[in-house]
């Protein structure tokens, strides 16, 4: 029995369309971080030169940064404002994801995700700002303090790099959880009661987190226990219009 071209053509066009669009909104994501790349490329130096602040002032007299690999002095500024250029469009590439699902949402799903969009980019700004103006101060300050004596101070600034921006994620994404805490509850996963009852471990887990991200000194562990602990709480309190029973 030969299928007639409308019923052949109609389930699949839609599903044409929706990667049209897809391809679509992706190319404008590209675009634009390749056109903020290009426009941070020629300050690509004096962004390295800040990222390295907190490292440079803690260094001993005489003490510099190294570059072991023969191309890495040229090559690890351009990553950088790479890096900057990605991050920095992200508002835009979270506003092409939800004009991709908004269509696809009911409305009050709609009023309640736009705000977790524009939120999760704000806290995740936050924790990389508060690694840069808090913690990394205090992890420097730590380690050219007690290095041994008659060890030179120095580190490539490859590594140096791959260091930073591992720990800017980290606490980019520790600073997401209030952002998970909401989700969890508007999933149905758990209730606001059950995480609630869990403080006692998330406090515990929070400090643990703490002592691994942060040199071993009590202050440094507790200004990143404290902080998640607070953002925990306050995840808490803004979950409550989005339990089930509630929507």
């Amino acid at each position: 029995m030969t299928i007639p071209p409308e019923s052949e053509l109609g389930p699949e066009q839609p599903i044409i369309a929706h990667l049209i669009e897809l391809r679509s909104r992706l190319l404008k994501v590209v675009a634009v971080v390749l056109l903020a790349f290009l426009g941070l490329a020629p300050f690509a130096d004096r962004l390295y030169t800040y990222l390295a602040g907190p490292l440079l002032k803690h260094l001993p007299e005489g003490g510099r940064m190294i570059a072991i690999d023969v191309a890495s002095p040229f090559l690890t500024p351009f990553k950088l404002a790479l890096v900057v250029a990605i991050f920095g469009t992200m508002p835009f590439t979270l506003y092409q994801v939800w004009a991709f699902v908004a269509p696809g949402l009911y409305r009050h799903e709609k009023r309640l995700l736009l705000p977790l969009l524009a939120a999760s980019t704000v806290l995740f700004y936050l924790g990389g700002a508060f690694a840069y103006l808090v913690v990394l101060p205090l992890v420097f300050q730590f380690m050219t303090a007690t290095a041994p004596q008659g060890v030179a101070v120095m580190t490539d600034i490859s590594r140096y790099l791959d260091f930073i921006l591992t720990l800017f994620f980290a606490f980019g994404v520790a600073f997401e959880v209030p952002i998970a805490t909401i989700l969890l509850v508007w999933s149905g996963i758990t209730t606001r009661a059950a995480l609630a009852a869990k403080r006692p471990y998330v406090i515990v887990a929070a400090f643990v987190i703490g002592m691994v991200l942060t040199p071993p000194d009590v202050i440094s562990q507790t200004l990143l226990a404290v902080p998640m602990w607070f953002l925990y709480e306050l995840g808490l309190l803004f979950c409550r219009p989005f339990e089930r029973s509630t929507i």
